[in-house]
């Protein structure tokens, strides 16, 4: 049979998409400033342990809630699900940058096609009332789309991958071939991953990471910065 979505999965994960990822460190600034990571090594630990621990538990679960959500015309979710994304982003900078690359996402999407739960989900972001964040409308142009879950928290947790992977390139620095070292030694994680996300435990939703957060907001107070968050 025919694959009908990959165009669509391709596009939607594309790290080059114009909504401003690249601008953005995830705390990873600190990081490095710190010199916690600071060599091949403890750049691919530091992905390793944000996909595990952080993403899995916190955006990544949520774009599959808001998939299912969205498979389901369920509106009133979506809102709750983004409104518990909102209160589980304590540092400020990375609940803003989430709310500017889901804004963003979905002005890139809607030319190409309008679907109705989107129409209103904008109502609710221009009421206030939602602060749409990019894993949210991840998750509902990917099942709109009509992209497999599985493949979309694959594409999802690669896309992540490789934002970091980039950051670390450039601040370390290390070299391009050791970043895709590491990218391609990450891959077999990131199946991983996508599968454990589809049974996640909906109690295990929101799992502090509490010193990725404190690193984030040391971030608005670095004495020289790079990137937004």
């Amino acid at each position: 049979m025919e694959n009908t979505y990959l165009g669509s999965l391709l596009h939607l994960a594309d790290p080059t998409l114009p909504i401003g990822g690249y601008s953005h460190s995830n705390g990873l600034e600190t990081y490095v400033q710190d010199e916690v990571v600071h060599s091949v090594k403890s750049t691919k630990v530091f992905v390793t342990n944000m996909l595990k621990y952080n993403l899995k538990y916190n955006d990544a679960s949520f774009l599959k809630l808001a998939y299912e959500a969205t498979a389901a015309n369920d509106l009133e979710t979506i809102i709750k699900l983004d409104q518990e994304c909102s209160a589980l982003k304590s540092p400020r900078e990375i609940r803003e940058a989430s709310q500017k690359l889901g804004i963003r996402l979905i002005k890139i999407f809607r030319r190409q096609k309008a679907f109705d739960i989107v129409t209103q989900y904008e109502k609710a972001i221009y009421s206030k009332e939602v602060t749409a964040h990019y894993c949210i409308a991840f998750g509902m142009y990917a099942q709109l789309l009509q992209i497999p879950l599985a493949e979309a928290l694959f594409a999802f947790y690669y896309n992540a991958a490789i934002g970091m992977i980039t950051n670390s390139v450039k601040l370390v620095p290390l070299g391009q071939l050791d970043g895709q070292d590491v990218l391609f030694e990450l891959q077999p994680l990131i199946s991983q991953l996508a599968k454990e996300t589809l049974t996640i435990d909906r109690d295990l939703v929101g799992l502090c990471n509490i010193a990725f957060d404190i690193r984030c907001m040391q971030h608005e107070r670095l004495y020289s910065r790079l990137y937004m968050s």
